[in-house]
């Protein structure tokens, strides 16, 4: 919250907004896309940290990952890569559809174009 212009805090004072009203209708809106960029950055690596745990002995993801790298198995391989990226992708997918709930129209990013 400390990116948000001071000319936009300094309107929330002077429309005479009290500072809860400052929060919720100007300072978390402004910064949804921060706040939520963060949690999904997070949310993603807890995925990629869960095919990590199999190298301790934890289970998880990444068992038949690692069971096909240590015998030269591709499908087995595959059966755990494939999964742990699905599961990637279907957070990264979730986290698109709150970006469009949470975020108020007028701050989002417009879609990529190649």
């Amino acid at each position: 919250m400390q990116d948000i212009p001071t000319s936009l805090r300094e309107s929330a004072i002077v429309l005479g907004l009290e500072p809860g009203a400052q929060l919720w209708k100007v300072y978390l809106p402004m910064a949804s896309r921060t706040i939520l960029a963060g949690i999904k950055t997070s949310a993603i690596i807890n995925v990629g940290t869960a095919t990590l745990a199999a190298l301790i002995g934890a289970g998880g993801l990444g068992d038949p990952i690692i069971s096909g790298l240590t015998n030269y198995d591709n499908n087995t391989l595959l059966q755990g890569a494939i999964p742990a990226a699905v599961l990637a992708l279907l957070v990264q997918s979730g986290f698109d559809l709150l970006d469009r709930v949470f975020i108020p129209k007028g701050l989002r990013l417009p879609p990529a174009r190649d």
